[in-house]
Order: C-alpha cells, then sequence, then structure tokens
C-alpha cells in the first residue's frame, strides 16, 4: 500500500500560481495511477486531475490548460502546478491512489484505494 502526503497549499492572489506535490510513502508506487481531488465548503469533492501509471494526464474542464500533473515515479510523487488560479479554486486539495494493473485512471473519489489529508488552497480576488 502507498500513503499519499499533500504539501504545497497555501493563500495566492488570482492569477497567481502554486504547485501542488503528493509523495507517496510504501511500496510500488509506480502500480498506482494518482489523483487530485477537491472540496470546497459545502461541496462535494470533485475530480481535478489524475496521472496514469505511464504518464498520461487527464483533467476536469474547469482546469484544463490551467493546472498540469506530472509524476516522478524515481521519488515516488506526484505534482500539480496550477497557474492563473481563480478564487473558484479555493478548495482543500486531496491526493489520491488507485492501483491499477492497467495504464487507465478513474474519474470518480470512490475508485481511489489510499487518501492524504489534503492541503488548503486558497485563492484571492
Amino acid at each position: 500500500q502507498v500513503q499519499p502526503v499533500e504539501s504545497g497549499g497555501g493563500l495566492v492572489q488570482a492569477g497567481g500560481s502554486l504547485r501542488l506535490s503528493c509523495a507517496a510513502s510504501g511500496r510500488a508506487f509506480s502500480d498506482y495511477a494518482m489523483g487530485w481531488f477537491r472540496q470546497a465548503p459545502d461541496k462535494e469533492r470533485e475530480f481535478v486531475s489524475a496521472i496514469s501509471r505511464s504518464g498520461i494526464g487527464y483533467y476536469a474542464d474547469s482546469v484544463k490548460g490551467r493546472f498540469t500533473i506530472t509524476r516522478d515515479n524515481a521519488k515516488n510523487t506526484v505534482y500539480l502546478q496550477m497557474n492563473s488560479l481563480k478564487p473558484e479554486d479555493t478548495a482543500v486539495y486531496y491526493c489520491a491512489a488507485e492501483r491499477r494493473a492497467d495504464n487507465n485512471m478513474s474519474l470518480t473519489p470512490r475508485k481511489y484505494d489510499y487518501w492524504g489529508q489534503g492541503t488548503q488552497v486558497t485563492v484571492s480576488s
């Protein structure tokens, strides 16, 4: 199993950038697709981005063109570069791991096996 731990959240002005990191302790990190989800107050957790075992990224329409997901299997780490941030991006961001035998990834939270504690991202207008 793996245990994701997020870092890199903070307060930023609209139009600014942040890079989130997710370090996953444990074995066989490369066996997992990794996803980023976010949850704003009084809203359901929503998909942001995911990356397959081989590094293929997928994005929610709301962040496409602004966010970039990458992974470094040698460091057991996945990154989410967030540019052109908007106030509506404000949320707690969670990293999650989904064990996969193939090169796909899931977009729904319930498919993920392990979750981090989350990191707060606040975008001021």
